[in-house]
């Protein structure tokens, strides 16, 4: 298999050192990509350097996934406008211990395979490294003029750069040539924005020790709107299923738009690029489907979490979206419920005078859900409202405890899909 030819046809090829594509093709290969211990999980965005890992090892190569114990003490200006803030090393040991477990989901680290996959962290090798012996030995190979002409310092010169960040390209660049020369690692992958600090590796490696190493990077992810991908309109997407469960997951693939859901296909998808050219295809005859965004949000939820998350965030999807019953709405418990309702607007009331049946025109509009009873009675008699999926049959309706969901909530719908979560405590 062509890598590189693969890549290039998925769009994802920014910078290429030259050779680069030959050498995989030659032998295998061991490459690296390093993830950045900033949290305690990876996030979608690191999904795309993830998947240069598992589509180098499913080409017969050998992944290395460096997580930088050593450069997350320093912090890596590229693409930064500011100085970021340092990390206490606890905190950097907790990130990379959980970073290493989810990376395990995604690659095969059988010792016993030729191309087994490899966990290293650069703090093993910079512990005892003295900074007169860093300086003396790696500073005096790479000039101030080569430092100071990436981008990466470039662009941060006018608001300010310590001495620190400076420094990163060296760090980066000292990674590659320990991995080369202790682990044969010849490649390193990356993104569009790491360049400078990866040739910072090859040259450090060519000009120290006379060998030759390679390097390509990918470019970054965006959305049609120019916005960074990998953000939902409460931050982040993680990984982790604490930090973003796999309903969330699921609805953020499945809420792109078009020309983004066509984009990431050949970005992100493990399908081949004619599969997907098929698919952009069938999905421009009939949009209104969402084939492209359903198969995708499919294919990446299986990948992160597993194939029973993904049936249940199609179940919730199902019962916010589509033709559920309330039978449907009471199968779920409630930390799934509540998985379900995040985002959804809450209104609260009192368990007790459920007992006696509490009047649902008053409820409604002195909790908020409406503005007004007036506008309540309006929406009830033109049948738009619904209480746990079932339409509510008149004015007079009582709400009673017999209606509530995991003893403590009842889901009212305004119209097809405007929905708020009430809890009585």
């Amino acid at each position: 298999m062509n890598l590189i030819a693969d890549l290039q046809a998925r769009n994802l090829v920014q910078d290429i050192m030259p050779g680069t594509e030959e050498q995989l093709l030659k032998e295998m290969t061991s490459a690296y990509v390093g993830f950045d211990p900033t949290a305690d999980s990876l996030h979608v965005g690191n999904l795309l350097p993830i998947s240069l890992l598992m589509r180098l090892q499913r080409a017969g190569h050998k992944p290395y996934a460096l997580v930088g114990g050593a450069t997350g003490m320093i912090g890596d200006p590229s693409g930064k406008s500011a100085e970021r803030n340092l990390l206490d090393m606890d905190t950097i040991a907790h990130n990379c211990a959980c970073q290493r477990k989810q990376l395990e989901k995604f690659l095969d680290f059988d010792p016993a395979k030729p191309n087994g996959a490899v966990m290293v962290n650069n703090y093993d090798w910079f512990k005892d490294f003295s900074f007169l012996d860093f300086i003396r030995d790696v500073g005096k190979h790479i000039t101030i003029n080569y430092m100071l002409s990436k981008d990466s310092v470039q662009k941060r010169l006018e608001t300010g750069l310590s001495f620190t960040e400076f420094t990163y390209q060296l760090i980066q660049g000292y990674d590659f040539y320990y991995l080369y020369n202790n682990n044969n690692v010849k490649l390193q992958m990356g993104g569009a924005d790491q360049w400078g600090n990866i040739v910072t590796g090859t040259e450090l490696i060519r000009r120290k020790g006379g060998g030759e190493a390679f390097a390509f990077t990918c470019k970054l992810i965006t959305k049609s709107d120019g916005s960074k991908f990998g953000k939902s309109e409460s931050g982040n997407v993680w990984l982790d299923p604490e930090r973003t469960s796999p309903y969330q997951f699921y609805q953020f693939w499945l809420k792109l738009p078009d020309d983004d859901a066509a984009k990431m296909s050949y970005n992100f998808s493990f399908r081949s690029v004619e599969e997907i050219k098929t698919l952009v295809e069938e999905h421009s005859t009939v949009p209104h489907l969402r084939k492209l965004q359903k198969a995708l949000a499919e294919e990446m939820t299986i990948l992160v979490h597993s194939k029973e998350d993904l049936e249940f965030a199609q179940k919730a999807s199902e019962i916010l979206f589509g033709q559920s019953t309330v039978d449907a709405l009471r199968s779920l418990n409630e930390k799934q419920l509540l998985e379900v309702m995040d985002g959804v607007p809450q209104v609260t009331g009192s368990k007790d005078a459920l007992n006696d049946g509490v009047d649902l025109l008053t409820f409604l509009a002195e909790s908020g859900v409406f503005t007004s009873k007036g506008e309540a009675r309006k929406m009830v008699q033109n049948g738009g409202v619904s209480i746990n999926k079932e339409k509510v049959p008149g004015i007079d309706h009582k709400l009673k405890a017999e209606h509530l969901l995991n003893e403590r909530y009842m889901l009212v719908q305004k119209g097809k899909s405007n929905y708020t979560l009430a809890i009585f405590n």
